[in-house]
């Protein structure tokens, strides 16, 4: 009988491709090896893996893995926040502006009169303005929710990067 021979233990993690990358690394520091790599839908990769069932610090690796992947989930879902208000007043205020230019269009083409005239190129211009400044109001929360967000993501980057450290020496531990 062969001494050699290993099992292993098979995984698969469907993630965006933005994040294959990190997602790669953060397996591969628990001991998991990247054997295949497939697209699937719109901007998803899944990463097939595999490791060896006989890791002497198994229970201290899924533990810190467990850890990891929660860790790496809030970073990217502080990420999302930091536009996700921004994008919600942005389309609130575009959507206002579209039915005012709508509106002064309609007063325009449809009353006789050049009272109705003036009036609907006013409100015209108002969509317009709101069209205009709605790209400064989105510019200017987005720049208020990142500094306001920025510190809980470097603590939570940094806290990624110790779990994996840890797991890298664990694996490290196992070899020497």
């Amino acid at each position: 009988m062969k001494e050699d021979f290993v099992t292993y233990e098979y995984r698969t993690a469907k993630v965006k491709a933005k994040d294959q990358t990190v997602t790669t690394d953060m397996y591969e520091a628990f001991g998991w090896e990247v054997t295949n790599v497939s697209c699937g839908a719109i901007d998803t990769i899944t990463l097939s893996m595999r490791r060896d069932r006989k890791l002497k610090h198994k229970q201290e690796l899924n533990r810190l893995e467990r850890r990891a992947e929660e860790t790496l989930s809030a970073v990217n879902a502080l990420k999302r926040a930091q536009k996700t208000g921004a994008r919600i007043v942005a389309l609130t205020i575009g959507i206002v502006a579209s039915l005012v230019l709508g509106g002064g269009m309609c007063l325009c083409m449809l009353c006789e009169g050049l009272a109705a005239m003036l009036g609907g190129i006013a409100l015209g211009l108002a969509g317009i303005a709101l069209c205009g400044v709605n790209y400064l109001i989105y510019a200017k929360m987005t720049a208020a929710k990142i500094k306001q967000l920025q510190p809980a993501i470097e603590e939570n980057e940094e806290q990624f990067a110790n779990l994996l450290e840890k797991g890298n020496d664990l694996l490290q531990a196992e070899f020497i």
